[in-house]
């Protein structure tokens, strides 16, 4: 263990660790065969799904005043009646809402390579996962994916009083592993929070899993290092402790 090697690693949760939009996307398709056969109409059917995808990519979330479930199935609600019209429509949103939910949950594993991955990087570092999101929704995808035993600690930003990108949540992380902002990495698919939040709290290094080998508006965050996979990450903290030791 040389001077100033990394000490800890941030994980993100959805699309980092976890297929969060694939789960999805296969929670949809459930939701479109079960509204095709109230309707008769495919078409009809993915606008509603489209409609929900577009609520749920802006949805404003305060957990003080609202029910995450109850805010959900008003997305499916007001989907079917802007598609639909009539009235009335609330049995039929709360049924889609719970079949996208199970099915989204039933299809939120972690595979095995990044179990493997984990066990060893725990060998060597501590891990923590820092995932934004509703208490409720995010610690549902926890138990779903059985990940708890991977991590020394698990934070959620929707139980803390700010989340990802505030520097505030970070340090918190910090405390919990007994180590300094400048003893740990943040890996994250997410530029305005998982990167963003990691540059503003000081960290080591950020690391953006960039899967779709996407390319970054010029006012996006820069992070340290990129990677398409999350199971580079080992062969990149060992380059970054090299680095370090050199630089020493």
């Amino acid at each position: 263990m040389g001077l100033n090697r990394v000490r800890a690693v941030f994980f993100d949760l959805d699309n980092t660790l976890i297929d969060t939009a694939g789960a999805s996307r296969r929670g949809m398709l459930e939701v479109i065969k079960l509204l095709q056969s109230k309707y008769h109409s495919k078409e009809e059917a993915e606008l509603i799904c489209d409609k929900v995808q577009v609520k749920l990519s802006k949805e404003c979330f305060h957990p003080y005043s609202t029910c995450i479930t109850d805010l959900r199935t008003s997305h499916w609600e007001e989907a079917i009646q802007e598609t639909k019209g009539g009235a009335d429509n609330r049995k039929l949103a709360e049924e889609c809402y719970f079949l996208w939910k199970s099915t989204r949950l039933q299809h939120m594993t972690l595979p095995e390579d990044v179990k493997a991955m984990l066990t060893e990087l725990r060998k060597e570092v501590r891990l923590l996962l820092l995932t934004n999101g509703d208490r409720q929704t995010q610690r549902e995808k926890i138990e779903a994916c059985a990940c708890q035993s991977y991590f020394d600690a698990i934070v959620v930003g929707g139980e803390q009083k700010e989340e990802k990108p505030a520097p505030s949540i970070f340090y918190h992380c910090c405390d919990l592993l007994g180590v300094q902002p400048g003893d740990c990495v943040m890996v994250g698919d997410t530029l305005e929070t998982d990167i963003q939040g990691g540059l503003n709290a000081g960290l080591k290094a950020t690391v953006w899993i960039n899967r779709s080998g996407s390319v970054p508006v010029m006012s996006s965050p820069v992070p340290h290092y990129v990677v398409s996979s999350v199971l580079e990450l080992p062969t990149l903290l060992r380059s970054i402790d090299c680095k370090v030791s050199l630089s020493v």
